[in-house]
């Protein structure tokens, strides 16, 4: 059997050839990409920082401490399928998004290989990889600053026509993580562990960043949504998991999938998993600790298929992965904070219409307010039950990546999560192109609201 990195190497660095055709040039207008061109050291070849002894400070029970499985590079990231007879789900480890989309974005019509017909242009750097380095070699901690200045200083040295064309904003590239892990200051010291510099490059300032979390002010990037393990390939198995979420029977009222230990300091897990203690009658609790949940769906999934509603507090960061693998089994979402999602994921969720297809407690009224969530969900009436499971099962198309190489079929049913990624990359590189030209230098970095209603 080849070898999975090997073909992973040869299909990333094929040419991207121009798709729009000459009998309908203008279908291509104002949505041209061209993938510039970088030495393997900044993509594939990081893919060798897999594996669990690859540094010294590995720590394979958390993602934070430790690099990506190596198996988790099979199908051009979205890792091994969880079973052989599985179509569509995988393993998958979101750390392997950058290598993903990269094939996805490989796979999209009007790339042109001429820079200066380009609309908007994609950096194939794999960030999360060439941070691994930095935060798991102890060699290299007090380093961490210099996280992106080598691509920095190629991309400026290597056609640099390309990136003084627009002073970089039209380029864009995807970071796998939170955008907080990637914007410690560059002159703090001593160094902080765990992040990088990579967002506070004054050489990549103008660039837009795709990453699973923003900021509080997210002008220099854009929250995409965190990959779920479904990735189907035709609309007959996109549909046949839709009607199976559907039809579930729910017979739990609401779920906690995710860490179960005990903070040292109240806040909104340890409020939740006190009142799940003591209401075993109406809550379930999937123990996700030491990362357990990661590379098997089926161990949340199933439990989310049974449950009304699942409870998504913040953790370390505001968001989860787990919002997604909610909405995809039609469980009803349950927030405490705006920073969890409505702030986040415009692109994908319309922030006006969360009351559709979602609950909102503020979790200081959990916590400090004596509010109890059982009572709170209980009160909402059955049939407004059901018609938010209904839009969020309408909305879960938009959150899912879908398979490289899926048929025309599904393409054509309607636009996943990298298409609405890409087509809000390039509504915003417009706005701050169109700004520069026009030397409206104000308004570039305004962080207008660009969200998609529906």
């Amino acid at each position: 059997m080849a070898n999975p990195l090997f073909l992973l190497f040869l299909l990333l660095n094929v040419a991207a050839a121009p798709r729009a055709g000459a009998d309908a040039p203008d279908s291509c207008a104002g949505r041209r990409i061209h993938i510039r061109r970088i030495p393997p050291r900044f993509n594939t070849d990081l893919l060798r920082h897999c594996g669990a002894d690859t540094f010294p400070l590995t720590d394979a029970s958390a993602a934070a401490t430790s690099a990506p499985p190596c198996e988790s590079l099979a199908n051009h990231g979205l890792g091994p399928r969880t079973h052989p007879r599985s179509r569509s789900w995988y393993r998958t480890d979101a750390r392997l998004m950058e290598p993903f989309l990269h094939r996805r974005v490989l796979e999209r019509e009007c790339l042109v290989d001429d820079p200066a017909h380009a609309d908007a242009v994609f950096v194939p750097y794999y960030a999360a990889f060439d941070a691994l380095p930095y935060v798991l070699d102890p060699a290299l901690l007090d380093a961490s600053a210099r996280h992106g200045a080598e691509l920095a200083e190629f991309l400026a040295r290597d056609q640099p026509r390309i990136l003084s064309r627009r002073q970089g904003h039209d380029h864009f590239l995807v970071v796998s993580g939170s955008a907080w892990d990637y914007s410690q200051s560059p002159d703090t010291e001593p160094r902080l562990w765990g992040s990088t510099s990579l967002l506070r490059l004054p050489a990549l300032a103008n660039f837009t960043f795709l990453t699973t979390e923003s900021r509080m002010w997210p002008w220099q990037e854009h929250a995409i949504p965190h990959p779920t393990s479904f990735h189907p390939s035709t609309l007959p198995h996109l549909r046949a998991w839709l009607d199976r979420a559907r039809r579930s029977r729910r017979a739990t009222l609401m779920l906690f999938a995710g860490g179960v230990s005990r903070p040292s300091r109240p806040n909104i897990r340890g409020s939740i998993l006190a009142e799940c203690a003591n209401r075993t009658d109406a809550c379930a609790v999937v123990d996700c600790s030491g990362g357990k949940c990661s590379h098997d769906p089926g161990m949340y999934m199933r439990a989310m298929l049974r449950s009304k509603f699942c409870l998504e507090p913040p953790g370390d960061t505001p968001t989860r992965r787990s919002t997604f693998d909610a909405i995809l089994a039609g469980c009803v979402p349950v927030f405490f904070e705006d920073l969890a999602a409505r702030k986040q994921y415009g692109w994908h969720l319309p922030p006006a219409r969360y009351d559709e297809f979602s609950v909102h407690i503020p979790k200081e009224t959990v916590v400090f307010g004596g509010v109890r969530i059982v009572e709170t969900l209980q009160s909402v009436p059955e049939a407004e039950v059901r018609r938010m499971r209904k839009r969020v099962l309408e909305m879960a198309p938009r959150v899912v990546y879908r398979r490289h190489g899926s048929t025309a079929e599904l393409r054509a049913a309607g636009k996943d999560a990298v298409d609405l990624a890409v087509d809000g990359v390039m509504r915003r590189i417009r706005r701050r192109t169109r700004a520069q030209e026009e030397g409206r230098t104000e308004t570039i970095y305004a962080m207008e609201d660009d969200s998609v209603e529906m």
